[in-house]
């Protein structure tokens, strides 16, 4: 059985026609999609090296790497954002190798074949995350990059991510997220050292409604992200 859930699919896939426009459902994407890449290129290497993005969506972190020199290939199961991807690829005129395929199948197809592997903002979304985090360990070299972003379980988060973002500031469409699927630290770290991964390092992504600013820190209580690396 596909690690996916139909209706997240679904939901998404709804979505997909709205996912370039800066101003839409996925601004939020494309407002932190600097800071993430900045974070990532500054401990992996890009250019000229193997990248897989877990869950890529509409292609948005996907694109930008590629622009940063990175072979990339965006994986997702969700149909309508890939075609989505696709195209703007295609009209950019950035080299994506976009596949309609779960991160544990291609775990099994190409074993250790990635300098870096990313999966941001899915594992929240699917029903068994620690699978999902296997694979992208499976899917890097020795010696090798894999990054995660997720949400937080707490009550903070809760008032933050789904109060807030979905219902009062109306960032986000309702019911993007289901507070149940969040990920602390703890559990993400867990299933990250059990995959043979080492944490390199956690960074917090914290958002100012009233300037409509976007910053990492260290705080990790609603949205977080995680450096690891597999051992040479």
């Amino acid at each position: 059985m596909l690690n996916a859930d139909p209706q997240e699919l679904s939901k998404f896939g709804d979505l997909a026609h709205r996912w370039w426009d800066p101003d839409g459902e996925f601004r939020p994407l494309h407002q932190i999609n600097p800071l993430r890449l900045d974070w990532i290129a500054a401990l992996a290497a890009l250019p000229n090296h193997d990248v897989i993005d877990v869950g890529c969506g509409g292609g948005i972190l996907a694109e930008s790497m590629a622009q940063r020199g990175a072979r990339v290939t965006g994986i997702d199961l969700s149909v309508k954002p890939l075609k989505v991807a696709q195209l703007h690829a295609m009209e950019s005129g950035v080299a994506v190798d976009y596949r309609e395929i779960a991160a544990e199948a291609l775990a099994e197809e190409r074993p250790s074949s990635a300098d870096v592997v990313t999966c941001m903002e899915m594992l929240e979304h699917v029903p068994d995350p620690g699978s999902v985090v296997r694979a992208c360990a499976t899917l890097v070299k020795p010696g090798g990059w894999v990054f995660f972003s997720t949400l937080n379980r707490n009550p903070k988060s809760f008032l933050f991510a789904i109060v807030g973002a979905e219902y009062v500031l109306k960032m986000l469409p309702k019911g993007t997220h289901e507070y149940a699927k969040f990920i602390r630290p703890s559990e993400l770290s867990r299933w990250v050292r059990e995959a043979g991964l080492e944490v390199h390092e956690f960074k917090g992504m914290e958002f100012n409604p009233l300037t409509k600013r976007y910053w990492l820190s260290g705080d990790t209580s609603v949205n977080y992200m995680v450096a690891c690396r597999r051992p040479r």
